[in-house]
């Protein structure tokens, strides 16, 4: 049986409160640590050309485990204060991850 596919979302948001919105970040990570159906990893990019516009991408073990965690009430109060700091509403892509290339 093949492994579950890992699922990415990517978070699209503008703010001019990135140190409250860092703060935040940091919050939940303390808060999520050690959960089974948390996020494994997470980066957060800057828009060189927009440099209030930042890119969030979040990596799961599968579609499942993400869709266990957004429907945590946890991460639902998280979402609404992250909501709270963007100048414009956030935007949520959802991806299967196909493939992951190692180049250095």
């Amino acid at each position: 049986m093949d492994a579950p596919m890992k699922f990415v979302q990517i978070i699209d948001y503008e703010t001019d409160r990135i140190e409250e919105m860092q703060a935040l970040g940091r919050q939940a990570e303390e808060q999520f640590a050690g959960r089974t159906d948390g996020p494994t990893h997470r980066m957060v990019l800057r828009d060189r050309s927009n440099p209030n516009r930042y890119l969030v991408v979040i990596e799961f073990d599968s579609y499942e485990e993400a869709m266990r965690n957004s429907g945590d009430p946890e991460t639902g109060k998280f979402a609404e204060r992250m909501a709270a700091l963007c100048t414009k509403a956030p935007t949520f892509t959802d991806c299967d991850l196909v493939d992951v290339t190692e180049l250095k």
